[in-house]
């Protein structure tokens, strides 16, 4: 009886022991390449991705410091698709290119490393991949045909149940819009 009491013990404390290592092992957030997005349903968490998209992630983070961003509408959002953003004139036809950003060019990664799929974030463009300039998506499910088409900078990871509620429409009669945006490092 003794020795059953001491091998439990012995495995309980294993068990404890390896989910604190497992835990301390685990990286901090990199605040630096976290997005912060806040929604009229709470906060959506974007880890940014500059190992594969190193100038689409600095122009997100710069427009998102300069409040760029803040109050932009979701003009298109497709049901069992995506929602797209990060238009200020909420057409689907502007970006902040008469503000000095120029188009920046595709940042394409082989599927291996990315692929789009539910709560990935990449960015819209024209039928030039060398477009992409402020505007944005975050799918609602895989879209395998966007890899290799489309530059993937980052994926939602808490809060998609906000991003599944935003109003659906091309464009939605009362589009929601991003309350603010913040890069977690300057809160």
């Amino acid at each position: 009886m003794h020795r059953r009491t001491l091998l439990a013990t012995a495995t309980l404390m294993g068990a404890v022991m390896s989910d604190t290592n497992e835990a301390e092992a685990q990286p901090a957030a990199d605040r630096e390449n976290t997005l912060i997005m806040t929604l009229k349903d709470g906060d959506v968490t974007i880890q940014l991705r500059p190992d594969l998209a190193p100038r689409h992630v600095e122009r997100i983070k710069e427009l998102t410091r300069k409040g760029l961003y803040d109050g932009t509408p979701f003009h298109r959002v497709i049901e069992g698709f995506m929602a797209q953003g990060g238009d200020p004139t909420g057409t689907g036809t502007g970006g902040f290119r008469d503000r000095g950003y120029a188009d920046l060019p595709a940042e394409f990664v082989p599927a291996s490393r990315a692929r789009f799929l539910r709560g990935t974030c990449g960015m819209a463009r024209s039928q030039n991949p060398n477009s992409a300039n402020s505007q944005f998506f975050i799918m609602f499910a895989p879209g395998e045909f966007l890899n290799n088409q489309y530059t993937i900078w980052g994926q939602v990871t808490a809060g998609m149940d906000k991003v599944d509620r935003i109003a659906r429409g091309e464009p939605p009669r009362t589009p929601d819009r991003i309350v603010r945006m913040k890069v977690l490092a300057d809160t």
